[in-house]
């Protein structure tokens, strides 16, 4: 029988707030354990949780990029769940009433568009981290992770297929991260993402029964993990039997799925209203606030420099891929007012040495003005593009600018007509055999000269002249 796979996603996410979603200590990353801890967010008898506001001003600028209603009103429910590393013994989350519902994001597959629904958008808190002794049999609990404000963002079962999942939960990560609400580093558990996936013979509305996928670090590990899935599921059911409710972990380096437990349902949770959070009215005053605050998005930006700059389609994907590299482009292009030839070097060497380097483009000591001033140095014939590979190194390594650069390596490119002949001349009186080869009619020859003058000229002569004025003194005029 041929079945059709039914995915759907929930993708978890920190919001970079500098403080937990109920008290004040920090969210920063990587402290000694329990360090960021208080008796708020460890669930102490009688202490009281006090909502961050911004926390949902975040999740609400979610929201709307993700075409979500946001509700007149939301409140927080306990989630009730043993665990050691949830102190309080329930996670404050929200169910009956989330922020926001309904939404949708458009992906791009198969050179066509596809929307994936968006169930709902709501906030939570993060639980503690457990650490496993290799060596010991014994688990330490961190809890600085606890009470870090999450949004959950869960999907409509729209996708068919592990690449349509990929490309999906690509485009999250691209909004949370442009939105500037959550770093989107994965390997830290910043955005984390479970899966539920099921099979239904092709053609029938009923979904089969699913098993959720989680321990996915990674977009490709989240592709790998379905496909692996969706070949279990398939193996089983052809076989006849029956595919169980339940929760599986990805093994990274067997790359197969173990069954960790049997799902839950929502009724284990045991949901009730949270007693300490008062309900959350939300009007249309500060969801236009929240709207005015919204940056270009990621799409709009793409369709934008296609229109504007008219520069490839990849091109655009890359420029846009992160709004640091977007402004830094569009900052480079308008000093120049060359945007293609601006493309090929923020997407060539700049992201190169960033990449080389794991930083930030906000850190490239090439500023956008300094770039820009080579792009026009090499435009107006100062300093060639073979030039320019050595010039834009050393401006990476020191934070020069092109000028200082060109001027104390005594770069500055030949361009002196008469300069130029007599190094050609000389070449020429220093290759007699060439010559006659040349002039009898192996034109190829052509290359060997133009090399040795650049040779003798340590690289400096402007190439296009040096074409024009040996092509015209090896034909025996000059």
């Amino acid at each position: 029988m041929e079945y059709e796979p039914v995915i759907g996603l929930e993708v978890h996410a920190q919001l970079l707030t500098d403080a937990k979603i109920f008290c004040t200590c920090s969210t920063k990353f990587g402290a000694e354990p329990n360090s960021h801890t208080c008796p708020i967010c460890i669930g102490m008898p009688g202490v009281l949780p006090v909502l961050n506001k911004k926390v949902v001003e975040y999740a609400m600028k979610m929201s709307l990029a993700t075409h979500c209603s946001i509700n007149d009103a939301c409140n927080f429910a306990r989630k009730n769940y043993f665990y050691p590393d949830l102190p309080k013994g329930y996670q404050i989350s929200q169910y009956a009433y989330p922020l926001a519902e309904h939404g949708y994001v458009e992906i791009e597959i198969n050179g066509g568009k596809k929307r994936i629904g968006i169930t709902r958008i709501h906030m939570e808190e993060d639980a503690g981290k457990l650490l496993h002794d290799e060596h010991n049999p014994s688990s330490y609990v961190d809890l600085n992770r606890t009470g870090v404000p999450l949004i959950e963002i869960v999907s409509e079962p729209d996708m068919r297929n592990a690449e349509e999942a990929a490309a999906y939960l690509k485009r999250i990560h691209e909004i949370l991260v442009y939105l500037e609400i959550c770093d989107g580093n994965m390997e830290e558990g910043s955005f984390r993402c479970d899966a539920n996936v099921s099979l239904r013979p092709r053609g029938e509305e009923a979904f089969g029964t699913r098993a959720e996928l989680k321990n996915m670090n990674s977009f490709r590990n989240v592709q790998r993990a379905l496909e692996y899935e969706i070949k279990r599921q398939q193996y089983i059911l052809d076989g006849g039997q029956d595919v169980i409710q339940e929760t599986r972990l990805w093994d990274d380096a067997q790359g197969v799925t173990h069954s960790m437990r049997g799902k839950e349902e929502a009724h284990d949770y045991r949901y009730f209203p949270d007693p300490d959070l008062v309900p959350i009215v939300i009007g249309d005053t500060w969801i236009k606030a929240v709207e005015k605050s919204l940056p270009e998005l990621p799409l709009e930006k793409r369709e934008r420099f296609l229109k504007d700059y008219q520069i490839p389609v990849y091109d655009a994907g890359v420029l846009t891929s992160s709004r640091g590299i977007a402004d830094y482009f569009e900052e480079v292009a308008r000093l120049s007012g060359k945007p293609k030839v601006a493309s090929n070097w923020v997407m060539g060497d700049v992201l190169r040495f960033l990449n080389e380097e794991k930083r930030d483009i906000r850190d490239c000591p090439i500023l956008p003005g300094s770039l820009a001033e080579m792009i026009l140095l090499i435009e107006a014939g100062a300093i060639s593009g073979k030039m320019a590979k050595d010039v834009i190194e050393d401006m990476y390594k020191t934070g020069k600018g092109p000028k200082q650069i060109i001027e104390e390596k005594g770069l500055v490119q030949i361009t002196d007509e008469e300069a130029l002949r007599k190094a050609i001349g000389e070449v020429i009186a220093a290759n007699p055999g060439q010559l006659e080869q040349y002039r009898g009619g192996k034109e190829k020859l052509f290359g060997f000269f133009v090399g040795q003058v650049m040779k003798a000229t340590k690289g400096k002569a402007n190439p296009t002249l040096v074409n024009e004025i040996l092509k015209k003194m090896l034909a025996g005029s000059s």
